[in-house]
């Protein structure tokens, strides 16, 4: 046997460490993920079985004013500059031949504006009405139940299943 062998030798038994260390490594992740799993669907469960009296308690969150809520997200827009540079480069090439150009691009970024305006107006429509089923304890407590068991069928599955 030659330098090479023991080279090789080496690199394998280096190799075989590494696969050896890393599937314990992978393995001791695996068992503490299940556990978390396990231990949030328990918790989930656990919550929506207390779920009634804690409703009862529990006050409503404040909601901003629709004035605050405006600005928050105006300022969140205005302080966005992707939507600029997209505007910047998506929009010039809509720009008929022989057309004002500045007044043009006007005109199609106010397009957008109300086009994005009536969309949110929609999504917040929509929003506000599933949030009326979802704040009912009848439903939060099912939900709870549901995800409980998801996480803990979760956390069981990963345990007992095999790489």
């Amino acid at each position: 046997m030659g330098p090479r062998t023991n080279s090789s030798a080496r690199s394998l038994f280096g190799l075989a460490v590494l696969v050896t260390a890393s599937q314990i490594a992978y393995e001791a992740i695996r068992i503490v993920g299940a556990i978390v799993l396990v231990a949030m669907g328990v918790q989930s469960l656990w919550q929506a079985r207390r779920g009634r009296a804690v409703a009862e308690r529990q006050e409503a969150p404040a909601v901003p004013g629709l004035r605050r809520s405006y600005l928050l997200g105006l300022g969140t827009a205005v302080a966005n500059p992707k939507a600029a540079v997209f505007a910047m480069s998506f929009l010039p090439q809509f720009v008929p031949d022989g057309a004002d150009i500045p007044v043009t691009l006007m005109l199609l970024a106010l397009i957008w504006v109300l086009v994005d305006t009536v969309w949110y107006l929609g999504m917040i429509w929509v929003v506000g009405r599933a949030r009326l089923v979802f704040e009912r304890p009848s439903v939060r407590r099912r939900l709870e139940q549901i995800s409980g068991v998801v996480l803990i069928g979760l956390g069981l599955r990963i345990v007992t299943d095999a790489r």
